[in-house]
């Protein structure tokens, strides 16, 4: 759904990865040939992609010589698909690697000025949603640098080439041609909707676009026209962004002033680490239960009243780093199934927002 070196992105988009999250997986960094070279066979002569087409075309009430049209000028890329391939057996997930690539200057820099251009927005949704603008910022980060790398693959490309030419190798891959075939089905609605061009619009190596790098069923379930100007564009429009990434938080359940995670450590006279990871970042355990297995709690997080689970962020041969976290944590991965990802996020806002603090105490000190 945003640069990335493609191991790293592998590896970690791995990490916790059940499935493709509904605002989709980033895009990773590639090299300019294969940016200039993005041509492939179209799916005209493929019959299983024009029969699927028919059948879409009939079941949404749409023309059916214009999606015939859409999908057979689709070009199966073998970019996407070897971007989709998924890690090694065996690759070594590092946290420490994997939030370098996010938490920098240039990237804090981009995100100060986003909250500055953008902070009644920012406090606009916040109120409205109850999601905090650290948050929003940090998503729009850590997928686009605020809009400066939403995409270069024709979407249409990318979701046909998913749809029908998934990677075999992957353990899942039946699994995820549906999914993409239903996301190639909502963007053909959506393009039908707009009276757009269903070959015009760019996003990621996998179909998600704009700057908070919807998918095509997250951009008709959850995006807003924030703006007020009788349109949704994620692309062009900060304001829609925002409102667009609160209401999927609020739609998925955030709980305002609920925190993301506490700090936990161990009592290795009863831990049980094996049954508290069980559940992976599905958020299970009530305090009790937690502290039952030999994790320790301190301060607020023994007053926390929902459930929690115990997060591990692996790195590499050095000893893992944990936490405890909360449903809010858990709202996070609902963008990106991914403990990483989830970590980048909440890092990268917080940075951001002592930015943010930073600069007004600088103006203040100046008047």
């Amino acid at each position: 759904m945003t640069s990335r070196l493609l191991l790293i992105a592998i590896l970690f988009l791995a990490a916790g990865a059940a499935s493709l999250p509904a605002a989709a997986q980033k895009t990773r960094k590639v090299s300019s040939a294969e940016r200039n070279g993005q041509r492939g066979t179209p799916y005209a002569g493929n019959e299983d992609a024009m029969r699927w087409a028919d059948e879409v075309a009939q079941k949404r009430g749409l023309d059916r010589d214009w999606v015939r049209e859409a999908v057979g000028r689709a070009q199966l890329l073998p970019t996407v698909v070897r971007l989709m391939q998924p890690a090694p057996p065996g690759t070594p997930k590092n946290w420490r690697v994997y939030r370098s690539r996010f938490i920098d200057p240039i990237r804090i820099g981009a995100g100060l000025k986003f909250w500055q251009d953008n902070q009644a927005t920012l406090e606009r949704a916040e109120k409205e949603y109850g999601v905090p603008a650290e948050m929003i910022v940090g998503i729009i980060g850590v997928e686009t640098i605020y809009g400066q790398q939403t995409g270069t693959f024709r979407v249409i490309d990318a979701l046909a080439t998913l749809s029908f030419n998934f990677p075999q190798v992957h353990p899942r891959a039946a699994e995820r041609s549906e999914y993409f075939r239903g996301e190639l089905e909502n963007f053909l609605v959506m393009q039908s909707q707009l009276g757009g061009d269903p070959l015009s619009p760019l996003g990621s190596y996998a179909g998600a676009m704009g700057m908070p790098q919807f998918m095509p069923s997250s951009w008709m379930k959850w995006a807003v026209d924030f703006d007020g100007d009788g349109r949704v564009d994620l692309t062009r429009s900060p304001a829609d962004a925002i409102g667009s990434v609160a209401n999927y938080f609020k739609s998925y359940g955030w709980q305002p002033g609920m925190p993301t995670h506490y700090p936990v450590s161990f009592d290795s006279t009863k831990l049980d680490k094996e049954g508290l990871l069980v559940p992976d970042i599905l958020p299970t355990f009530s305090v009790e239960s937690f502290t039952a297995k030999g994790a320790v709690l301190e301060g607020a997080a023994l007053e926390h009243k929902g459930p929690l689970a115990l997060v591990e962020l692996q790195n590499g041969d050095a000893e893992p780093q944990y936490l405890a976290g909360t449903e809010n944590f858990y709202v996070i991965t609902r963008y990106n199934w991914s403990s990483y990802y989830a970590m980048a996020v909440i890092e990268l806002g917080r940075e951001v927002k002592q930015a943010m603090a930073a600069s007004q105490s600088a103006v203040s000190a100046g008047r």
